[in-house]
């Protein structure tokens, strides 16, 4: 399939909210290109480098690094997977928008990125996304609630989330809420973009009525 001809989709939510399950489940039933975020990049940055494990280690110091290299990642990503796409559709993990309207505006609020550092991000974001970045057909968004990501993530135990506290989950909750369903100062070209908002509390991987529910909805969307 032409890149030219694909349309993408892109599934967001906050840490925990079930997007790699949802993804899974995804992509056994509907003919579509599943495209995951690029965690192994991160972890494996060269020998003994684990980028993701330093930026939840010491933030302040690594928000700028890794924050730059998650969106240049994803880009890379999402058009290696293109290449080889054999349907018209992708659904990729997370995006290049809520990298810029979630999480390293999230950093910059926090204090972890300073107003230099928000500014140099921007300048590369905005050159990015529109030299390279595919826009995206619409917007799938798992809408969870903080504390039962919180819940989630105790569960699944990943090394790199140990110490990621309520209040953190909480601030991204509220950035998610705000830029694809409120539509709060995000770039005019997405203004018009859809969002499909699927309520994601209980939990779905073993309940068929609920999983088949939200695949309907996604296929009709799509």
């Amino acid at each position: 399939m032409s890149i030219a001809n694909q349309r993408s989709f892109i599934l967001e939510g906050n840490i925990g909210a079930g997007k790699s399950t949802f993804l899974s489940l995804i992509e056994k039933e509907l003919p579509v290109q599943v495209v995951y975020e690029p965690h192994r990049k991160w972890q494996d940055v060269g020998p003994g480098e684990n980028l993701l494990d330093l930026f939840y280690k010491d933030t302040k110091r690594w928000a700028y690094t890794f924050q730059s290299y998650a969106f240049i990642t994803r880009v890379i990503e999402q058009q290696e997977k293109a290449k080889h796409n054999p349907y018209s559709v992708q659904v990729l993990e997370r995006s290049v928008y809520s990298d810029r309207y979630c999480f390293a505006k999230n950093c910059f609020e926090m204090g972890t990125l300073s107003s230099l550092e928000w500014k140099l991000y921007r300048d590369w974001f905005e050159w990015l996304v529109s030299s390279y970045a595919a826009r995206p057909a619409g917007f799938i968004y798992l809408r969870t609630d903080p504390e039962i990501c919180y819940q989630r993530l105790s569960k699944r135990s990943r090394v790199e989330e140990g110490g990621v506290p309520l209040e953190y989950l909480s601030s991204l909750h509220e950035k998610h809420e705000a830029w694809p369903i409120k539509k709060e100062g995000i770039a005019h070209y997405l203004e018009d973009t859809p969002v499909l908002v699927l309520d994601c509390n209980l939990e779905f991987e073993a309940n068929k009525e609920q999983m088949r529910n939200h695949i309907n909805a996604i296929q009709a969307f799509i």
